[in-house]
């Protein structure tokens, strides 16, 4: 979960270009959490207190309007009454690595994933997307290999995972949707040999970054842990209460029985 918040601030200045230099250091003075990062402490509430999907997404939407949300999901958290809209834009995969790290089965991880989806992403493209994020850091946690990893998405989820990398760098573009994010999201963090090196790769990218570092981010938490300098400062951008409840959830999340 922290290594999703940790790619949303990394990589929040980056989201509307220009590509960054070589070099360029991962965190800065103005880098900030945005919405994907709210959304994902949403989820990880709803895993610690039984809080439904939708109000807690609300909620973190009510508190947090200063936030970049897009236009359907305000007006989805503006009105108490309005159920999902069909969408299948990326916020169903950036918000769901809790879920991932919570669950202690693939069931269950997949069971979830739908769930935290469907209350605003219905449409079969958001949940999929949802789902593969989660089966990947399910994977990973038991230490799956990044072939692993990328032939059980391509096999259960239906996603191609072939595009070399440097093809991905050369033709991202800024993207919404789950089926233009999720697949590279997913390729780049089984790919990468660090946490460190998946960042460095969206910095470079003129494209969605912050969602598809948020995305990337929690796979790679689980095939190679946060560095502590870059776990530090990520706690350090955030505030208080999303403080305590990220630290409360790696401490309920370790001590969950298998």
């Amino acid at each position: 979960m922290l290594g999703a918040i940790a790619g949303d601030i990394i990589e929040s200045i980056h989201e509307f270009g220009p590509p960054a230099v070589p070099g360029t250091p991962l965190i800065k003075p103005h880098s900030h959490y945005t919405d994907d990062t709210v959304l994902t402490v949403a989820t990880a509430r709803c895993l610690l207190d039984g809080v439904d999907y939708a109000t807690a997404y609300r909620e973190a939407y009510q508190a947090n309007r200063d936030q970049s949300w897009g236009l359907q999901f305000m007006q989805w958290g503006d009105d108490p009454d309005r159920g999902p809209y069909n969408s299948f834009g990326n916020g169903s995969a950036m918000r769901v690595s809790p879920i991932g790290f919570w669950t202690r089965s693939l069931e269950d991880a997949l069971r979830d994933a739908e769930r935290s989806a469907a209350v605003t992403h219905d449409h079969p493209e958001g949940i999929r997307g949802a789902q593969a994020t989660a089966h990947a850091i399910v994977l990973a946690r038991t230490g799956a290999s990044g072939e692993v990893i990328l032939e059980a998405v391509r096999e259960h989820h239906g996603y191609a995972l072939d595009e070399p990398i440097p093809v991905i760098q050369r033709t991202s573009r800024y993207n919404e949707i789950c089926q233009g994010t999720v697949p590279p999201a997913i390729r780049i963090a089984c790919h990468a040999s660090s946490f460190e090196e998946v960042m460095q790769v969206w910095i470079g990218l003129d494209a969605n970054t912050d969602t598809l570092a948020c995305i990337a981010g929690g796979i790679a938490e689980a095939r190679f842990g946060v560095p502590a300098w870059i776990r530090e400062a990520a706690m350090q951008g955030l505030e208080p209460e999303q403080v305590a409840l990220v630290e409360r959830f790696y401490k309920e999340a370790g001590n969950r029985p298998n």
